[in-house]
C-alpha cells in the first residue's frame, strides 16, 4: 500500500477524507478491516463472474454457457498465474528462516518442510471447492458445509495448539459465542426446506470430495497457525513468503493432478464414464468459446487468495477469530453477489432462510467486535502492535 501524504492525515477534523487511504500498522484493527474489505470486494466479483459464465444461457460476452468443470479449469488457470507471478517475480519466496537446515550441501529454511505440504493441501482445496457445486446436492448445502467446517476447524486447531503449548493466547468467550452463532447460521441453511439436509452422505462422490476438502483445510489451517505461533518474539511474520512457497507447491501439485486427470481415461477405463473427468478433458482438447475471458477474470479469484491467506494468518489473532472473519466475510460477500446477480443476470434472490442466516452472522460479528477490542488491548499492553 502506498504511503499517504502528510496532508491527508494532518487534519483530524476530516476523518472521512483520510479514510479513503488510511494508514495502518501490522496487526492493527485497521489493517484487518482493509484485508476484509479487499476480500469482500474481489469475492463479490468472483461470484458474479461464476454466474456470468455458468448461470446464464449466454454470457455477457455473447458466448454460450460454459459447463462448471471447464470454467473451473480456465478460471483456476488465471487465478494460479495471478498468485504465482508476483510471488516469484517480486522475490516473496525468499523466506527468512528462524532455523535454517542443511540439505544436500545447501542451507534451506526448515519452514519449507511444512509449508510445502500446506501448498499440496491448497491444491486439493481449490478443485474440491468447485466440485462440491457440480454434485447432485443442493448448492446451499455445499456452501454451508464448507463455511461451517472451516469455522469449527479453526476452534479445534486453537484447542490443539493450546494443549501442545504452541499457542499462548486464551480464547475469549466472545469468540466462542461467535462460533456458536456462525454454526447456528449454517444449521438454518442446512435444515431449511428444499436443501436435502444430510442426504449428500448417500452420494459416494460427495463424501469423498467433502472428506478431502475438510482434511486438507484442517491440515492447512493447522500449518498456517503453527508457522504464525512458533515465530519467536521479534522475528518477522513473513506472510508473503509463506504465501509464495505455498503457491509454488500448490501450482506444481495442481499441474501434476491435471495431467493425471487428463491422461487418466487412457490408463483407467472406468474414468471415461465420470462426467467431471470427461468435461475436463474436453475443455482442454476443445477449448470452450470464451475460455480466454474465463481465465482472465480468474484474476479476481487469485486476488481473493491473497486476502484470504493474510486474514487466516493475521498477526496476534487466534485461528478461531481469523477463521470466523474469513468465512463470515465470504458469506456476506456471497449474499451480496447473489443480490447483484439477480439484478444483472435475473438469477434467484436470497430466500428467507438466507436472510435469517445472515442475521445470525451479524450477531456473530458483534461478538467478534468485542473480542477484537479485548485482543487489541492485550496486544498493546504486550507491545506487539
Amino acid at each position: 500500500m502506498s504511503r499517504p501524504s502528510r496532508m491527508a492525515f494532518g487534519k483530524p477534523s476530516k476523518p472521512l477524507a483520510a479514510s479513503v487511504m488510511w494508514k495502518t500498522t501490522e496487526g492493527s484493527t485497521g489493517r484487518l478491516l482493509q484485508l476484509c474489505g479487499g476480500y469482500f470486494f474481489f469475492y463479490v466479483i468472483t461470484g458474479l463472474v461464476v454466474k456470468a459464465f455458468t448461470g446464464t444461457p449466454q454470457t455477457p460476452l455473447g458466448t454460450p454457457r460454459m459447463n462448471d468443470i471447464a470454467f473451473l479449469g480456465y478460471n483456476t488457470l488465471g487465478a494460479t498465474l495471478t498468485c504465482l507471478i508476483p510471488a516469484v517475480a517480486l522475490g516473496w519466496w525468499r523466506l527468512k528462516s528462524i532455523r535454517p537446515v542443511a540439505l544436500w550441501g545447501f542451507m534451506v529454511p526448515s519452514e519449507i518442510f511444512y509449508i510445502i505440504p500446506s501448498g499440496i493441501c491448497t491444491a486439493i482445496v481449490i478443485p474440491t471447492t468447485t466440485l462440491m457445486y457440480t454434485l447432485p446436492i443442493s448448492v446451499m448445502v455445499a456452501m454451508v458445509i464448507m463455511r461451517a467446517s472451516v469455522i469449527v476447524i479453526g476452534r479445534v486447531v486453537d484447542g490443539l495448539q493450546i494443549a501442545q503449548g504452541i499457542l499462548h493466547k486464551r480464547i475469549y468467550w466472545e469468540e466462542n459465542a461467535a462460533v456458536a452463532f456462525a454454526v447456528l447460521a449454517a444449521c438454518i441453511e442446512l435444515f431449511g426446506p428444499h436443501t436435502g439436509g444430510f442426504a449428500f452422505l448417500h452420494n459416494q462422490a460427495a463424501v469423498v470430495i467433502f472428506t478431502s476438502y475438510i482434511a486438507s483445510y484442517a491440515i492447512r489451517i493447522y500449518i498456517m497457525n503453527y508457522y504464525k505461533n512458533t515465530r519467536p518474539k521479534g522475528a518477522p511474520l513473513d506472510n508473503k513468503a509463506f504465501f509464495a512457497v505455498e503457491q509454488i507447491a500448490a501450482t506444481a501439485t495442481m499441474a501434476v493432478l491435471a495431467m493425471i486427470v487428463f491422461y487418466g481415461p487412457r490408463v483407467f477405463r472406468s474414468w471415461g464414464g465420470v462426467r467431471q473427468v470427461a468435461d475436463f478433458v474436453s475443455a482442454i482438447q476443445t477449448p470452450s468459446p470464451g475460455w480466454f475471458w474465463a481465465s482472465f477474470f480468474g484474476i479476481a479469484f487469485g486476488v481473493v487468495a491473497f486476502f484470504s491467506v493474510f486474514i487466516f494468518m493475521f498477526k496476534g489473532r487466534t485461528a478461531t477469530f481469523a477463521g470466523l472473519m474469513n468465512r463470515l466475510t465470504s458469506l456476506v460477500a456471497g449474499t451480496t453477489a447473489t443480490l447483484m446477480g439477480h439484478w444483472l443476470f435475473k438469477s434467484r434472490l436470497p430466500s428467507m432462510q438466507n436472510w435469517v442466516s445472515l442475521g445470525f452472522v451479524l450477531v456473530a460479528v458483534i461478538f467478534l467486535s468485542g473480542a477484537e477490542r479485548r485482543r487489541t488491548q492485550e496486544l498493546k499492553a504486550a507491545q506487539e502492535i
